[in-house]
C-alpha cells in the first residue's frame, strides 16, 4: 500500500460529510471497515451509503472483525493497549494485500475518542508495511449535538471539559461545562445536585435520531427509558450530553431551604 487516508466522516448525517473529504475517498482503491458485527450493521450500512453518494469509480471493501474484548476490566488500560494490539496486526495483515491506495472511514473525526491513529502508528512501528497516511478531519459528534441543541457549548469565558463516562463517575464534573462521550452505563445519574442541566442526544444525524434536554433530576429517567428502549430495539446506541451547573437555580434551590 502506498498512501491511507484516514478520513472523518461526521456522527452520522451523510450531509456532514466534508468536500474535503469526497475529495480524498475518490482517490481510494480500497477501503478497510473494522465490523463490529451484526447488530452494528447499520454502521456499516450507513458507510456504504456514503460511498455509493459520492463515489462513481471501482473500488472494494474490506470488512476485517473487531477482535473482542473485556468491557469492564480491572485493568483498563491494560486491556485496551492488548486490544489495539490485536486490531492492528488485523490491519497489517490486511494492508498486505493491497498494493494502491487505502482508506479508513472514521465516524466522527479521528482525534477525538477514537483509536485509529494510534493503530497505524502501531503498524508502522513494526516496521513490516512503509506507506505515507493523511488525516482528513471530520464534524465531531459534540459538534453535531451542540448544533441540534442549538447550543453553545460553553459559557462566556468558560471552558469545557471532555471526558468520558467511566471517567465522570471517578472525577466527577471538571470545571464549565463537561461533555462526555462514551458512557454506556449512564454515569450522570450519579452526578449530585438538583441544579445541573443536561443536553443528550442519540443516534445524531441519523434517522433514529432522539434529543432531550433539561434539569438533570428532572429528565434523567426520561433518558433511561428510552436510551434502554433504543439499546434492546437495534443491539447498540451511540449517545452524547452536555452537563452544566446552573448557578442561579442553585441560588433557587438554597433560598428555598
Amino acid at each position: 500500500m502506498r498512501k491511507l487516508y484516514v478520513i472523518g466522516i461526521g456522527a452520522g448525517d451523510p450531509d456532514q460529510v466534508t468536500v474535503q473529504a469526497i475529495k480524498a475517498m475518490r482517490q481510494v482503491e480500497v477501503f478497510f471497515v473494522i465490523g463490529k458485527g451484526v447488530e452494528k450493521q447499520e454502521l456499516l450500512d450507513v458507510r456504504t451509503a456514503i460511498l455509493t453518494e459520492h463515489l462513481e469509480g471501482d473500488y472494494r471493501i474490506v470488512e476485517i472483525p473487531d477482535p473482542p474484548r473485556d468491557r469492564l476490566p480491572a485493568d483498563y488500560r491494560g486491556v485496551v493497549e492488548n486490544w489495539h494490539d490485536r486490531r492492528s496486526a488485523l490491519l497489517e495483515e490486511a494492508f498486505a494485500q493491497v498494493d494502491g491506495v487505502g482508506g479508513i472511514l472514521v465516524w466522527g473525526d479521528p482525534s477525538l475518542y477514537d483509536s485509529t491513529l494510534r493503530i497505524i502508528e502501531r503498524v508502522l512501528d513494526r516496521g513490516v508495511h512503509s506507506f505515507d497516511y493523511e488525516v482528513i478531519p471530520g464534524v465531531t459528534s459534540a459538534q453535531a449535538l451542540a448544533a441540534r441543541h442549538r447550543m453553545v457549548l460553553h459559557r462566556i469565558g468558560e471552558p469545557v471539559h471532555i471526558t468520558t463516562g467511566r471517567r465522570l463517575r471517578t472525577d466527577g464534573l471538571g470545571p464549565g461545562s463537561t461533555l462526555v462521550m462514551l458512557d454506556g452505563d449512564c454515569a450522570f445519574t450519579e452526578v449530585p445536585g438538583d441544579n445541573v442541566s443536561i443536553w443528550w442526544g442519540a443516534y445524531l444525524g441519523m434517522p433514529d435520531e432522539i434529543l432531550i434536554e433539561g434539569p438533570l433530576r428532572a429528565v434523567e429517567g426520561e433518558i433511561i427509558r428510552r436510551r434502554t428502549e433504543l439499546r434492546a430495539e437495534k443491539g447498540w446506541i451511540m449517545d452524547i450530553y452536555l452537563l452544566r451547573v446552573d448557578p442561579e437555580r442553585a441560588y433557587e434551590s438554597d433560598n428555598r431551604r
